[in-house]
C-alpha cells in the first residue's frame, strides 16, 4: 500500500452530511487504500462530535469515526515536520500572511510524508511551499 492523499476533516467528513458530494464518495471509495488522515483531523471530528448533545446525530459520527475513520492510516505530527512546519510558518510570518495554526499543522503533516492534501478550502493552503493540494469538490 503506498499512500498518496492526506484528507482534510471536510472530506473525510463529506459522508456524513445528508447530501454528500458524489465526486467526493467516489474518490473516497475509488483512493480508499491511498488515503490517509492527520491526526488534528481525528481530533476535530471528535472534537465536534462530543461537543454535540447525546443524540442519534452524535451516535452515527461516533460510529462514522469508529469504524470508518479509524480503520485509516492517522499519521502524527513528528519532529521533522514541526522543523518544515517552523520554517514555513516563519516565512509566511515573514511574507505577512498567516495560516490557521491547525491547518498548518495539516498542511505540515501533507508535507512531510509527500501526500497530496485533499481539502475543499484549498485557498487556506495555497501559500505554502512544497504543498500538493486537490479539491475533490469540483
Amino acid at each position: 500500500m503506498s499512500l498518496v492523499y492526506l484528507l482534510d476533516t471536510n472530506v473525510i467528513s463529506e459522508p456524513l452530511k445528508d447530501l454528500p458530494n458524489s465526486k467526493v464518495l467516489d474518490n473516497i471509495e475509488r483512493y480508499h487504500d491511498k488515503i490517509a488522515i492527520p491526526v488534528f483531523v481525528v481530533y476535530e471530528l471528535i472534537k465536534g462530535a462530543r461537543q454535540l448533545s447525546e443524540s442519534v446525530k452524535q451516535r452515527r459520527i461516533l460510529h462514522y469515526i469508529d469504524k470508518v475513520v479509524f480503520q485509516l492510516p492517522i499519521l502524527s505530527y513528528t519532529d521533522s515536520i514541526a522543523i518544515w512546519h517552523g520554517e514555513e510558518m516563519a516565512r509566511l510570518q515573514g511574507l505577512g500572511k498567516t495560516a490557521p495554526f491547525l491547518d498548518s499543522q495539516i498542511a505540515a503533516i501533507a508535507a512531510g510524508n509527500d501526500l497530496v492534501l485533499v481539502t475543499r478550502n484549498t485557498r487556506d493552503f495555497q501559500n505554502f511551499n512544497d504543498l500538493s493540494l486537490e479539491n475533490w469538490f469540483d
